[in-house]
């Protein structure tokens, strides 16, 4: 007759290795202990291929027309994409064409500081009497790659979103998705830095890696546990399919 235990002990041992610890998928498991922190709000430098919205205002507005690409911006389309065309493209060297002013150097400035920048020229440059100037970002995206329910690049309009909310855009983890060593890419002034953050704990909320930047690529890999079963047992599905068959093949045996 043969002995059920060693099939047994194999198939526990199968579960085991498919099995993730609570430890290993709950969030900012030590939150209590950054609670109540002050949040430092960071604006990112303009970078090249950004694309601007650049909207002059004025005491009389029919001056600002030959300052406004394709005349008063107010007047035009809100569709991003149409607001993107419309947009001024950063060069490689960090510049734009601007209308009346020529060239302008965006580089090492926030959108905020340009404004001041370009509300500066038009004013100390007799162009125009108290100018108002507000720039923003047109296509501002994150990329999220691996193991989330929906992967993809997303776009944003908001100044400052946080890792979770870029997270949430694409569904969250799954989970098999590797909380404890989330990969951030970013390019910032033409260096690329990558950093490993760890969701379980929430020493991350005091990082550089708090607020997501314009461009950044977020890579989720697979946790341990479906690592270790890629190999030969794809789902939990097919480990049932696989128990069911060896218990068939242990009573036909046994009778």
């Amino acid at each position: 007759m043969i002995k059920l235990k060693p099939i047994f002990i194999l198939m526990c041992c199968l579960f085991a290795c498919s099995c993730v610890s609570k430890k290993e998928i709950l969030y900012l498991q030590d939150a209590e202990a950054f609670a109540e922190k002050d949040i430092t709000y960071t604006n990112s430098k303009i970078q090249p291929n950004d694309v601007l919205s650049v909207d002059i205002g004025a005491l009389i507005p029919a001056s600002t027309i030959p300052y406004n690409k394709g005349g008063n911006s107010s007047s035009g389309s809100s569709s991003v994409e149409i607001l993107q065309l419309q947009g001024y493209l950063v060069s490689e060297e960090l510049t734009i064409n601007f209308p009346v002013l020529g060239i302008l150097s965006v580089k090492d400035k926030t959108t905020q500081e340009f404004a001041l920048y370009l509300k500066n020229l038009l004013e100390t440059g007799g162009h125009l009497k108290a100018p108002t100037v507000d720039v923003r970002l047109l296509n501002a995206k994150v990329t999220i790659l691996g193991e989330v329910k929906s992967p993809g690049t997303f776009n944003f309009t908001e100044q400052n979103i946080t890792l979770l909310q870029a997270l949430g855009y694409a569904g969250d983890l799954t989970i098999n998705g590797k909380r404890d060593d989330i990969l951030v890419m970013r390019d910032e002034l033409g260096i690329r830095q990558i950093s490993h953050i760890d969701l379980t704990s929430a020493e991350w909320l005091e990082s550089p890696y708090y607020f997501i930047k314009p461009n950044d690529v977020i890579v989720i890999n697979q946790n341990d546990p479906k690592v270790k079963t890629a190999g030969y047992i794809p789902s939990l599905t097919a480990l049932l399919g696989v128990m069911t068959v060896s218990l068939s093949l242990v009573l036909l045996l046994t009778n």
